[in-house]
């Protein structure tokens, strides 16, 4: 139960990131909300694989570039995941602001990334 709950908090502060890195694009440059939050993304995967590593699982017993691949695989997995919501959403509904997608599709991939990464990343 400890694992799960610095989990939600890795997650939530990934959210954050991916959340405030969307709105910065957004509103400082002239990239729209499917360019946008492809970056947003790539950051928030990179922030929350240091978070989870040094927080919540600890190192796994693999190398750095075995763990960093793993962890890769299935964050870019759960980001493919993530980002089908978000962009059907935004197509679905059009007057959805970005943040809600992001909301939105954020929950729905949570799960499946706990799963890949306490079973296929950092298992002992």
């Amino acid at each position: 139960m400890k694992r799960l709950l610095r989990f939600g908090i890795v997650g939530t502060t990934g959210f954050v990131i991916d959340a405030a890195v969307l709105m910065l694009l957004l509103n400082t440059t002239p990239l729209g909300p499917f360019i946008a939050r492809a970056f947003a993304i790539v950051i928030a995967l990179a922030a929350t694989w240091l978070l989870n590593r040094t927080f919540t699982f600890g190192a796994s017993r693999h190398s750095l570039a075995v763990e960093g691949f793993r962890y890769g695989s299935v964050g870019i997995t759960t980001a493919v995941l993530n980002y089908v919501l978000y962009s059907a959403l935004l197509i679905a509904s059009p007057l959805l602001k970005p943040v809600a997608a992001l909301v939105l599709a954020s929950f729905a991939a949570m799960a499946f990334s706990f799963f890949g990464y306490s079973r296929f990343v950092f298992r002992r």
